[in-house]
């Protein structure tokens, strides 16, 4: 069963928007270009990759001009300098969430964050330190998900599941895109051992109640792992408050650069987790015999790390910062609201997802009736209009639905009313295009 959007009585309204979106876009170069054949450029995919500002750009240049070395190697100055910059990059992003630095382990992305604990939880059983066995899952242990993960909060814990015998489980979703939390109490029980769940849907919108989530979790032992991929890009994230265990986001989302992650996990669970993988750098002491390990982060840090792109990412938490998250958030509820009015006015689309914006994020995913999103998305680009289609990595969501795939907008710092009319005008184009345009209702 899909949900249609409501139609609020006023319209689309134009309220003043937080942020100096003009502004802004003069930080970014690349929405100054022009595509098919000078056309302006309408980016709605920041839920897939965000734009980069200049500052983030620089900052990777400058690294790379000024003292390119493999920081925690070299006792040389440009060695000393590079370690002291990855160093500060950590203490930047942690405070960022409320972190502490040593709480911090920088990854390629939110899936290799989630994978490490997965083979870390896996790997704990047969770990010959008795300390790395204290989060062992086993045979008759559960994982519990949901049914809105992305694939990377989802096929990690099944493949856990296939090495250690454990069950997965998972709460399902109601007809309006929410979690199905009346059953919360039986799926996770006294058997789980981790519950994995994303904050705000990438192909939803939806803002859960990790509170509720967190409680229960509390009550049986289990230990909290959030996705946070879609979330802290979008909203003031503070992991003292945050009520889990684990937390995961990508550089490449947040206006940092592609190929940098990161996983926060509080310090005594990280304390207890084997290593995922094994080389240089996390190293303790290494015989022949043998080998010991680093303490956290550095004991999930091997081999030479991704400097110059945790460098960008704190470049980009410092320009987020500067934005205030606060506003972000106020931002994108505004762009929300308007998207979802002006859908609403469109006869034939249908959106996927909560109807408002309460507890939803600047995520919206649509299907136009008669039109396969697959055909919308090229009608769109051909108009300058950048959306995403397809099952958004979260194949389940759209087989719950009853659709084959949705055309996603999502926006971010630099969306503006604009881009969402731009949006609009181009569905009602692809309407005409393929001959399926109302005769009526249509402006």
């Amino acid at each position: 069963m899909t949900q249609t959007v409501s139609r609020p009585a006023a319209g689309a309204q134009k309220a003043p928007l937080p942020l100096d979106v003009e502004a802004i876009r003069a930080d970014f170069p690349i929405l100054s270009r022009t595509v098919r054949d000078g056309k302006r450029l309408v980016y709605l995919d920041s839920g897939a990759t965000s734009q980069k500002p200049l500052g983030v750009l620089d900052a990777e240049r400058d690294f790379y001009l000024t003292c390119n070395a493999a920081p925690h190697r070299g006792a040389h100055q440009l060695a000393e300098e590079a370690t002291a910059r990855y160093e500060a990059a950590r203490a930047t992003i942690g405070a960022f969430i409320g972190a502490p630095a040593e709480e911090v382990v920088f990854t390629r992305n939110s899936t290799e964050a989630i994978n490490l604990v997965a083979y870390a939880l896996s790997n704990a059983a047969t770990a010959k330190e008795p300390e790395f066995r204290r989060y062992a899952v086993g045979q008759g242990d559960e994982i519990v998900v949901t049914e809105m993960e992305h694939h990377a909060n989802l096929v990690p814990w099944q493949q856990l599941c296939e090495r250690t015998g454990a069950t997965l489980r998972w709460l399902g979703l109601t007809d309006d895109g929410r979690l199905e939390l009346s059953d919360l109490g039986t799926v996770v029980n006294e058997r789980t051992k981790l519950v994995a769940v994303t904050q705000q849907s990438n192909i939803l919108g939806t803002i859960n109640p990790l509170g509720e989530i967190s409680a229960r979790a509390r009550e049986v032992g289990a230990l909290l792992l959030v996705d946070g991929a879609q979330s802290v890009p979008h909203q003031p994230v503070d992991v003292t408050t945050l009520g889990a265990d684990f937390l995961v986001f990508s550089g490449h989302k947040m206006l940092g650069p592609t190929g940098v992650g990161v996983l926060w996990g509080r310090y005594e669970v990280l304390d207890a987790l084997p290593p995922f993988l094994t080389g240089g750098s996390m190293i303790e002491v290494v015989r022949m015999e043998g080998s010991t390990f680093m303490p956290p982060p550095q004991r999930f840090e091997a081999g030479v790390p991704m400097t110059a792109q945790v460098i960008g990412l704190a470049a980009a938490v410092e320009y987020l910062q500067r934005l205030g998250m606060d506003r972000v958030q106020a931002h994108e509820e505004a762009l929300t609201g308007y998207a979802l009015a002006k859908l609403a006015e469109i006869p034939g689309v249908t959106v996927i997802g909560p109807p408002d914006t309460v507890a939803r994020g600047g995520a919206v995913s649509f299907t136009v009736e008669g039109i396969h999103p697959h055909d919308v998305g090229q009608v769109l680009d051909d108009l300058g209009v950048e959306v995403r289609v397809g099952h958004h990595c979260a194949w389940p969501v759209v087989r719950r639905y009853g659709v084959p795939a949705t055309t996603r907008a999502t926006f971010y710092v630099h969306t503006g009313y604009d881009d969402i009319d731009a949006l609009a005008d181009a569905i009602r184009e692809a309407q005409r295009f393929f001959g399926v345009a109302p005769t009526a209702g249509v402006a």
